[in-house]
Order: structure tokens, then C-alpha cells, then sequence
């Protein structure tokens, strides 16, 4: 085996990968790349991009359907072309990729090695059965890949997941989707809008990642009026056949049980971190029951064995914290500068939490969640909720997108602005609003004297902050919302 000696090793060139190795080069060119897959980030290949394309096009479609209330129509129904709009996925999701691949090729080549990674000992790296890499220092970047139950893999070859589903070359008749989470919530949706017959299964109860109960039931509510949702769901068999696979379920509306075909089943379960095989025992790693390692969340440096700090870093997927690019990105940044200058360690400048469901209506959560400030706060006594109904607000009434709800959180005395959770159209763009607030720590009532625009979707935004600060005791309530604000603000 060929013997290298460097200063910093990173395992995994995806989001978090990349930018730690551009943090830890400059502070040092002593760091080597190891990649055991195809080049291509998660969010580039499989996650956000490809989602995205899918779901430009099934909005498309649904926009066109629905254009006769606008005084508009056509003629005959939309033709969707099954092969085509795959096929624009792909090409799409393609050049996304190639924009990452062009930044890796102009990496030195001696900073990339391939092939799967193992660590030998606690500063000896393996590279498949070429390379023996001796290190002082190494980032575990390794990203993570889709969890599929056991009891989903009776499906066989008919599993799909958001690695492989957009692979096919044309879209199915129909799909059985599991776990109504972010992946599963997006793509069901999309395949429904798109004709595709879907079926959306879960169990705990849970909808795009919502944690306040009110804005969870207010969601199934409306997604099932597309199509068939049940986050609580009884399904008692799963069967590969010739020609699909089977789910025997309880309906949720009529009770009945029924035995249903499905082209395929799309697993979107939730992902595990990519650890297996990576030798992080010989590597002196602690790690919880689960094999994850433990680690300085503002740090990232992983604990050893012995309790103490250890010269290895995590980021990304793989510590299995925040599976979103930002955050994957950020940690990348914060491991490879903490890597490249060690021992000079520094906590790294961490972001507001800020979550996004690309779902109609859109789902965003910002900051501190209702369960997170209930650990805490006690509702009427520490903490108040604003809410609006999208229902009669004039823009969202406008556009034909009046449905949704947001609850923003305040915190009594100091009138602190703690977070928010919307199911809302154009979620994407208010949440980003809110986060920026939250970040700036800014209180409900410093929100209220910012610029609102009329008539605007953010005008909700002010709806809401008003009903938080009269329920703060901070300002009287509003009396007539149309004199003081313009009509349908």
C-alpha cells in the first residue's frame, strides 16, 4: 500500500466535506479528501435539487388546473407526460451535479483520494486497499444514506427511496409513500398533483416535522383534500408481487380494512448517519448506544473513550443532528477551521434554527419549537402565542392561497420573540423573515415598528406579532384590523 502523511484527513466529500476542506486549507495544505461514493452532494443528487424539479412541475400542473377561478381556461384537461417530466428531473438534477463536480476537479490532485474509508488506529486511515493515510488530525463528514424498516423491506425491488426515485425514467401509475416527514410530504404531494395515485402512511402521528399539535391537525386536514393522508396509519401486511406491491391497511375515513396495489413503495423513513464499517473504536471514539459519536455541538471535536477530547471531528449528516445543507454546510466550516489551526479551538458561530416543507402550503419552522420552550415556559404564564388564519387574509385571498395558520411565540416580561412554526403559503419566504428576527433576538415589539408592504402575505406576519403582543399584555388589542391596517391586511 502507498504510505501519506498529512496534516488533516477528511472522510466524505459532500456539503459538509467540501467545506471543511476549504476551511482547513487555510490553515494548512496538508489535507487530503477521501470520498468512497460518486463525487455529488446529497442535496446536488438526490435531496434538494432533484426534489425541486419534481416539484416545479407538479405545482405547474396543479396552477393550471385550477386557473378557472381567475377568469381564465383550457379547453381540454393537462396532458402530463410521464417520460418528460422525468426526464427534466434527471437532466436537471445532472447539471446541478456537474457544477459540484467542476469545483472538485480544480482540487489538487493529490489532496482526493477514492475509496472507502477505515480507521486502522487512532491515526491511521485505510483507503480501500491502496492508500494507508497517517494523519494528526480527521473531520468524519460521511453524510448519511435513507433508513428502511424492516417490515417495508417485504416490498422488495418495488422500494424506491429519495436516493433511487429519481432514477425512474417515467412516473409510476402509483405509489404507496411511508413517513409523512419532510422527504415523504414533498414527493407524495408532488406525485399526486403529477396523477401519480398516492397513499401517505405514517405512525407516530407526525406531518412535515410540525410540532405544535394545533398546526399538525390543521395540516392533514388540508393535504388530505389532495390526496390520501394518514399519519397514524394501520397497515398490517406489505407484499412484493409480479406486478407492484400490496399494502393491506384500515382506512382512516371509512374504517374498513383494504388490500391495495401499488407500482411502488417510497420509503421515507428518515436516514442514518454513513458510520458502519468506518472502524471508529480504533479510532478511540466514544459513541452512544446507537454507534453515533459524542461531541462539542459547538465545537465539534468528538470525546474519546477516556472522556476526554479527541484530535477527530464530526459534521454534517453523520452526527445525525441537522440533516439540512445550511447546517451541514456551517458545521463543514466550523470542523475544518477547528481541525486545520488545532489546538486552537473556537466554537463556531451557529444560526438560528430555520426548517423548511416546500409542500403546499408550505411548512416553515424558526427558532425555538413549542415542545423546546414548554421544557421551560408554561403557556399563559411564561409564554403567549400569536396566531393568524390564512383563510381571510386579503393577499393570500387574492392569489386563491388563504389556507394555513401561523403561531409565533413571545416570551411574557421581556417580550421576546422565541419562534414560530407556519403552515402558510410561501412559507420559504416568511420563515426566512422570522429567522432573521429570532436570530437578531429582536422583541415582538421592535418586529412590529419594522416596514410592512400592502397588500403583502407578510402583513399576516403583522397580524400575528399584534395578537402576541396584546396576548404579552404589552399593547392593547387590535380593534378593527381593516381601518388600522388596509383591507384584508
Amino acid at each position: 500500500m502507498q504510505d501519506r502523511n498529512v496534516d488533516v484527513v477528511i472522510i466524505g466529500a459532500g456539503s459538509a466535506g467540501l467545506s471543511a476542506y476549504r476551511a482547513a486549507k487555510k490553515h494548512t495544505p496538508s489535507v487530503i479528501l477521501v470520498e468512497g461514493g460518486d463525487y455529488g452532494t446529497t442535496c446536488a443528487r438526490t435531496g434538494c435539487m432533484p426534489s425541486k424539479l419534481l416539484i416545479a412541475a407538479a405545482n405547474a400542473v396543479h396552477d393550471a388546473r385550477h386557473i378557472a377561478p381567475f377568469g381564465a381556461r383550457i379547453e381540454s384537461d393537462v396532458i402530463i407526460d410521464k417520460h418528460a417530466v422525468m426526464q427534466r428531473v434527471r437532466e436537471g438534477r445532472d447539471a446541478f451535479v456537474a457544477t459540484i463536480l467542476d469545483s472538485i476537479e480544480d482540487f489538487p490532485a493529490e489532496d482526493k483520494l477514492r475509496g472507502q474509508a477505515r480507521f486502522e488506529d487512532d491515526h491511521t486511515l485505510a483507503v480501500a486497499d491502496h492508500t494507508r493515510v497517517r494523519f494528526s488530525r480527521a473531520i468524519v463528514a460521511t453524510g448519511s444514506s435513507p433508513h428502511i424498516p424492516e417490515p417495508l423491506q417485504a416490498a422488495g425491488k418495488r422500494i424506491l427511496t429519495s436516493d433511487t426515485i429519481f432514477d425512474l425514467h417515467e412516473l409510476p401509475e402509483s405509489v404507496a409513500v411511508f413517513g409523512p416527514g419532510i422527504v415523504g410530504l414533498e414527493l407524495g404531494q408532488a406525485l399526486a398533483r403529477l396523477g401519480v395515485r398516492v397513499r401517505l402512511f405514517g405512525r407516530s402521528g407526525g406531518v412535515g416535522g410540525l410540532q405544535d399539535k394545533a398546526l399538525r391537525s390543521a395540516a392533514v386536514s388540508l393535504f388530505n383534500e389532495e390526496f390520501y393522508l394518514d399519519p397514524e396509519a394501520e397497515t398490517s401486511d406489505i407484499q412484493e408481487d409480479d406486478d407492484g406491491v400490496r399494502v393491506t391497511f384500515v382506512d382512516r375515513r371509512s374504517g374498513e380494512r383494504l388490500t391495495e396495489r401499488f407500482d411502488y413503495l417510497l420509503a421515507a423513513t428518515g436516514r442514518r448517519p454513513n458510520l458502519a464499517g468506518l472502524g471508529l473504536e480504533k479510532a478511540g471514539i466514544e459513541t452512544n448506544d446507537k454507534g453515533i459519536p459524542l461531541y462539542d455541538r459547538h465545537t465539534l471535536q468528538c470525546y474519546d473513550t477516556r472522556g476526554g477530547a479527541s484530535h477527530v471531528f464530526i459534521a454534517g449528516d453523520a452526527n445525525h443532528a441537522e440533516p439540512l445543507l445550511h447546517e451541514a454546510t456551517d458545521e463543514g466550516r466550523i470542523a475544518g477551521h477547528n481541525a486545520g489551526r488545532f489546538p486552537d479551538l473556537r466554537a463556531g458561530y451557529r444560526r438560528v434554527s430555520l426548517a423548511i416543507v416546500f409542500s403546499e402550503p408550505q411548512i416553515a419552522s424558526v427558532g425555538l419549537s413549542r415542545p423546546e420552550i414548554e421544557k421551560t415556559h408554561v403557556l399563559g404564564q411564561d409564554y403567549a402565542i400569536g396566531e393568524l388564519n390564512y383563510e381571510n387574509q386579503g393577499r393570500a385571498k387574492v392569489m386563491r392561497q388563504n389556507h394555513g395558520w401561523v403561531h409565533l411565540y413571545g416570551e411574557y416580561g421581556t417580550g421576546l420573540f422565541l419562534g414560530a412554526e407556519l403552515l402558510a403559503p410561501q412559507a420559504e419566504h416568511l420563515g426566512h423573515l422570522l429567522a432573521w428576527a429570532c436570530q437578531q433576538r429582536m422583541s415582538v415589539h421592535q418586529m412590529l415598528n419594522m416596514p410592512f408592504y400592502h397588500p403583502t402575505l407578510e402583513e399576516g406576519i403583522r397580524t400575528a406579532l399584534r395578537d402576541l403582543n396584546a396576548k404579552l399584555l404589552l399593547e392593547p388589542a387590535m380593534l378593527d384590523q381593516c381601518t388600522e391596517c388596509g383591507p384584508g391586511a
